[in-house]
Parts: structure tokens; sequence; C-alpha cells
């Protein structure tokens, strides 16, 4: 699988997020604005469908709807619940105030926007109240929404997380935020200055979060981390887990933005985007992940 949408006049997807529903895969991402000066012209989220994860078609946008989103909307975490599909997503070009909606879905298609949105904005002095990147999972009878926000500078990028009851429609007052400080932030030499884009998925009663690490094209490259309460984490390795390709390969600019998805027989898929031009062009791919001790295995199909 290599994807990307080129309704924008050029290859360029970002940021997937992809779910079973309905005997079909759909796939959302992030696309650019056009540069015509259309209406309702900013970020948007693309929609593509496949029957097999590896040929996708294109069947759908989410624009901007909301007076929080007019100026752009992006970086999807997608979510089946009670036969619906839950978009957790970022409005764009706010700066610090950028912040997490939410929609929801009967086809995976249409989507009907929460009106509490923006549903979160991270508080406290350790952050610059920014949030985007967001991704939720199912945990101890709770639904942990993870963000990525950066410090009060506006520099360093890092990771918290909130909650809301599994049972609840997610509206704003039904959100608490469950960190006083960053869960995850950089550390490690090829992090630099960036954590971001968390990819959630249980394994064994633990919870596993791929991440990104450092900011786009520096090169971006992926991590993972473990938990066994969803707030404190721990690396499962120092180094990256899914690294950026070589000099010619297709991704050499970046292996970025993970999103975890699996599949009902179990088998855990690694989505991810990368480049080799510095991100003039995005595309999308995916690699299988074989657990195995004390490291998974990331086997990427498309290596050219």
């Amino acid at each position: 699988m290599r994807f990307a949408d080129t309704s924008r006049g050029r290859p360029f997807s970002k940021d997937p997020a992809v779910v079973r529903f309905n005997d079909q895969y759909l796939m959302y991402y992030s696309v650019p604005p056009f540069k015509d000066g259309r209406e309702n012209d900013g970020w948007c989220i693309g929609v593509a469908q496949s029957t097999d994860l590896d040929h996708w078609t294109k069947v759908g946008e989410l624009l901007p709807a909301q007076q929080c989103d007019k100026k752009g909307l992006c970086a999807p975490g997608a979510w089946v619940h009670n036969n619906q599909v839950h978009l957790f997503y970022q409005t764009y070009g706010n700066g610090p105030k950028d912040a997490i909606c939410h929609a929801v879905s009967n086809d995976g298609i249409t989507f009907e926007r929460n009106p509490t949105n923006p549903i979160f904005s991270p508080t406290g002095n350790w952050n610059s109240g920014r949030a985007i990147d967001a991704d939720v999972v199912p945990f101890n009878n709770e639904l942990l929404m993870y963000w990525a926000t950066r410090d009060p500078d506006m520099k360093i990028q890092i990771i918290g997380v909130s909650s809301a009851p599994l049972d609840s429609n997610y509206n704003r007052e039904h959100w608490t935020q469950r960190c006083d400080a960053p869960i995850l932030q950089p550390e490690l030499p090829w992090e630099q200055e960036c954590i971001e884009a968390s990819a959630l998925f249980e394994k064994n009663g633990r919870l596993y979060q791929f991440y990104a690490g450092a900011y786009n094209n520096c090169p971006q490259q992926i991590g993972l981390a473990v938990s066994d309460d969803g707030i404190h984490w721990a690396r499962v390795s120092n180094d990256p887990i899914l690294p950026a390709g070589a000099p010619n390969a297709w991704n050499a600019s970046e292996s970025g933005h993970p999103y975890t998805f699996v599949d009902e027989d179990d088998t855990i898929h690694l989505f991810f985007q990368g480049n080799n031009d510095k991100g003039k062009t995005w595309y999308l791919s995916r690699a299988v992940v074989h657990w195995e001790e004390p490291l998974p295995r990331i086997e990427i199909f498309d290596q050219a």
C-alpha cells in the first residue's frame, strides 16, 4: 500500500486513521487546502474506502462546518462504538487555541458535529493550551483520549491524556484531564523536540502506544511505549521501532504520524505517513506488527 489523495493537484495525504465498519475498511486522513480561494478552503479530512487494506478509493471529505473549525480541521482519530464511527479531530490554523473536536456518523462518510465543539483543550501552566493529534482507546470502563500539546513557549511538543465515561456522548463537560505534566515528552536524541501522534492499542491487558518522535522531516520516526494504567508510560526501546527509510526510499524524509488498527482477526496494522522530498508530497502506507518479545517485529511491505 502507498496511498495519496491527488485532489489538491499533488499527492498529499497525512495523519491516517483506519477502522473496519459495515464489512469495509475506512481511512480518514488530512488533506491540505486548495490554492484557488475556494469557499471553506482550509485543511480538511478525506475519507477513503477499501476491502483489503491495500487498494483505497476516496469516497468523501469533511469540510469546515462550525465556527471553531472555520480555518480548517485535520489529524483525525477514529473509533467504532455502538455501530457508529466517532471521529476525534483538531481544529487547524489557530496556534495555541487549536483544540479537539468530535463528530459521529452512521455510515462512516457523513458526520454530525458535536454541538459542544471544541470538546477539549488542556489546562495548566505546563502547556500552551493547545490540543492536537487526538486518539482514543477504551480501557477500564472509560474512554481515554490522548493528545499532543506544546510547552508554554510553543517549542516542545508533548503528550497528555484525558478521559470520559464510556457510555457518555463525549460532550465537552464529560472530559476530565488526567495529567498535570506530560505523560511523554522528548528525552532521546532521535526524538529531538517533539513527541506527538499517539496511536493506542491494548494487548494482554496493557496499553501500548506508538508515537512520532521529532517534528516532520527532521526526520520524524516512530517509537513505542507501554503502560499498565494509561497514565504512566515507559518506552519499550530507546531506538525508533519504525525508522525513516534509506536515502533513496519513498519515506527517506520520515516515517511519521502512526495509527494502530487491530483487525477482527487480531492482526495489528501500523499505518503511517512518509515522503522523500521534505514534505512537498505525502503518502500513507502500512506495516504489520508481529508480536514478539522483547520487541515486536514490524513488517513493511513497501521499501522501494
